[in-house]
Parts: structure tokens; sequence; C-alpha cells
């Protein structure tokens, strides 16, 4: 709870220092970048004062020149925080149904999109049905997917919890997937989430479950014959 609190406490008097020096700047140089830094120092910051180490793979796949689709599992309250800083150029977070409305036009001034694919958090860190739009969004943009795994911030921050534990989340940036390399959307949305169900831990992967149940359906099937 300690280390929680000093989390809030440091974004909340973080903020009205960081607007102070970065919104006139920003309205003179008609330019976001400067505010977008420091916004996601501070978040990086009260995320490691909170206790939370961040360990990072695949990260160096990624070309900083291109502009991408980040698709990615949500658990808790403290993903957003945690990740975006990792993302080395300018990044859009779609949370509502609302920010359909301008996801290409963004894209196309060359600004990243982040999607949390499930529409909310998931409470046992198992994933959760995706939603169809996103994956019309990056067939229709033709912009690169980059399937995202979050891995043990539903141990530090579990949905419906507020104290963070300190403790180790691991973020794994996938290998790239171009929506032009596939002929539905259907078949997109299932390589992506095969691609980020392989980051999970094993005990919360569909792959694991379905390995149970098949071997549990044969033993069944062998007794019963038997």
């Amino acid at each position: 709870m300690i280390r929680t609190i000093l989390m809030l406490t440091f974004w909340a008097l973080a903020l009205p220092v960081a607007a102070l020096m970065c919104f006139p700047w920003t309205f003179l140089a008609g330019d976001i970048s400067f505010l977008y830094r420091v916004a996601m120092w501070g978040a990086w910051t009260g995320v490691r004062l909170a206790g939370i180490r961040v360990q990072t793979v695949g990260l160096n796949k990624l070309d900083p020149k291109r502009t991408y689709v980040f698709m990615s599992n949500h658990v808790s309250n403290i993903d957003p925080p945690l990740m975006l800083p990792l993302i080395p150029r300018r990044t859009s977070v779609m949370v509502k149904k609302e920010l359909f409305n301008y996801p290409i036009l963004v894209l196309r001034q060359g600004i990243n999109m982040m999607i949390y694919v499930e529409g909310h958090r998931s409470f046992d860190g198992r994933l959760l049905p995706f939603k169809k739009g996103p994956f019309y969004l990056a067939m229709e943009c033709g912009v690169p997917i980059v399937p995202v795994t979050i891995a043990g911030s539903h141990y530090v921050m579990p949905k419906g919890r507020f104290a963070i534990r300190p403790g180790i989340v691991r973020v794994i940036f996938h290998e790239p997937i171009e929506p032009k390399d596939f002929g539905s959307r259907t078949y997109l949305m299932e390589e992506v989430r095969r691609v980020i169900d392989s980051g999970l831990p094993a005990q919360y992967r569909e792959q694991q479950q379905n390995s149970q149940t098949t071997k549990g359906t044969t033993l069944h099937e062998g007794t019963a014959s038997a």
C-alpha cells in the first residue's frame, strides 16, 4: 500500500509541474512531442516507484521509423503506464468506441495505435473474446500489427484491487504481422490471438487448456473402451 501511495503522490505532484512547464511550450511550438515525452517519463517513474520491474522481450524487432498497431491483452490498470513508455514513438491508446471515428487519421499521421483487443480487463489472466473492430481497422489501413503479451501485471495489480504488490512484469513484443498476408479478418484475428496466447504463463494459455482437455477426453475414452 505504501508504494501505491508513493506512486499516486508522485503523479499528483508531477502533473501540475509538468502542466506549467509543458503546456506553454506545446502551445508556442505547436508540437506535442515534448509534452508526450514528459508524460511517458512520469508514467514510467511512477511504475518504478511502485516497485514494479519491467522485463521486455522483442522490442528490438521493431523499426522505430514505422507506424504500428499494437494489440495487447489486458489484465490490470497498471498495463498502460508500464507499457506505453516502452514504445519508441508517440502512441495513442484506443479505449472507447468513440475513438473509432478518427483512428485512420491518427495512423496516417504516423502515430502508433495501442488497442486492448479484449475490450476490458480479464479477471483471471486468461484471454477474453476479442473485439472485431480493431481488425477491420488494421486491414483497412494496411498497418502492421504487433501482438503484445503482458504477463505478471495480473499479480502486481489484479482487477478489483487498489494496492500494488512489488513484482516483475514481462512485456513481450512479438514479430509484426502484415494484414495483407491474410485473406480475411477472421484469420487475422485468430493468428493475433494465437500469438498473444503463446506468451502467457503456461497455466493461462488456451493451448495448454486445449491440450489438457484432449488428454482428459482420450483417457476417458480409453477407460470406457477397457
